[in-house]
């Protein structure tokens, strides 16, 4: 096994680094403080080919892999975990299952310009009342005559606020306490469809998010992605691919609070000495530097399945569980080093943790991912 990048994937993972640490990275706490979104940011991702990575050129994307979208992923999410997200939201949620079930004429619609940057895409799967039991979801989509019509609502949407198309799951069929649904790509733009101002969340600020509203939408059979009744399937194998982006982020932000700590270890002095010379120190930071690596193996892992075309359900559950839960150890543990400064603004530490939560339980809880894992493990 080569664990080593090719020469394409190390200039990609700098090109990434460079951009984070010029770009991002000084505007990352004003973004959390402000909870402003990264208008400015999101462009420039756009502009070197970070929105659609794995889409290929002739639809607007730049053609890449798996493994390099998870090196870019954890350089943006290292300087700012809600770029990071944005991110991984139009490339993993939108883009990914446009191009792996779209028409030619979805994807010359809503692909491209999405890969491209010039559009933003959302996923519209959560409900206020139903997540991963996708048999209590509320929202439907009616046939009456050569259109649906669809009403309900989704939240928790990350993009939601600014995106310029949804992917929106509804139950087109209930039949002896079964449910059928049905994924449809949807413009914001559309009749009937309207957004509430976004959530105020714990972490990634600069990452809005909202709940969407549909009342009487109506689509015709030109907006149903993967056929209909499919969109059970659609669902889970976005999942399978957003669960890659969403470990690739929990890597930054742990990265990030490891970096920060390494550093305020050798200047931060106590009874004489700094204190990475205490060996309570040290045994913080070789944890957390273990986890790092341990992390990063299961989502290269995984997406390395991915670019082979293999089924990779189980890895990308262990990635992001692993990930998503070393993150927030890594991040407290940054905290506990830096001490007290650690629980000011001041050093940023206390940021990484708060970005680190949701990493647990956005794309499938830390809980369902057990389950996943389980499935498999018990499948044989």
């Amino acid at each position: 096994m080569n664990f080593e990048p090719t020469d394409e994937q190390r200039l990609l993972r700098d090109t990434a680094r460079d951009f984070a640490r010029r770009e991002i990275e000084p505007k990352a706490m004003e973004l959390d403080k402000q909870g402003r979104w990264p208008t400015e940011i999101v462009k420039q991702m756009g502009e070197l080919g970070f929105m659609g990575m794995m889409v290929p050129t002739e639809l607007g994307g730049s053609g890449l892999d798996a493994i390099s979208y998870v090196l870019a992923m954890e350089e943006v999410s290292a300087a700012c975990a809600s770029c990071g997200v944005i991110m991984s939201v139009n490339n993993s949620l939108f883009c990914d299952p446009v191009l792996k079930f779209g028409t030619d004429e979805q994807k010359a619609t809503y692909l491209a310009p999405a890969a491209s940057g010039a559009k933003l895409g959302a996923f519209g799967l959560t409900e206020p009342m139903s997540g991963s039991d996708a048999q209590t979801m509320a929202t439907v989509a009616e046939r009456k005559g050569s259109a649906w019509v669809l009403n309900g609502s989704k939240n928790f949407i990350t993009n939601g606020p600014h995106a310029d198309f949804v992917i929106i799951f509804a139950v087109t069929e209930r039949r002896d306490g079964k449910v059928k649904h049905t994924a449809f790509v949807m413009p914001t733009d559309t009749p009937g469809f309207t957004r509430s101002p976004h959530d105020e969340k714990l972490g990634i600020h600069a990452a809005h998010s909202c709940t969407l509203y549909l009342e009487n939408v109506t689509l015709d059979d030109s907006h149903v992605l993967g056929g209909v009744g499919q969109g059970f399937k659609v669902a889970m194998a976005t999942l399978d691919g957003g669960r890659i982006g969403i470990a690739s982020q929990a890597l930054g932000i742990a990265r990030a609070a490891l970096d920060k700590s390494v550093a305020y270890s050798k200047e931060r002095k106590s009874f004489g000495v700094p204190i990475a010379q205490h060996q309570a120190i040290q045994f913080m930071l070789a944890d957390m530097a273990t986890e790092l690596d341990a992390a990063r193996l299961l989502t290269l892992r995984a997406a390395s399945m991915k670019d082979r075309g293999a089924r990779h359900s189980l890895e990308s559950a262990e990635a992001k569980l692993y990930a998503s839960e070393a993150a927030t150890r890594i991040a407290h543990k940054a905290i506990q080093v830096h001490g007290g400064y650690g629980y000011t603004t001041e050093y940023g530490v206390e940021r990484h943790w708060r970005d680190a939560r949701i990493t647990e339980i956005y794309e499938g809880t830390s809980e369902i991912q057990r389950i996943v894992i389980a499935a498999n493990v018990l499948k044989g």
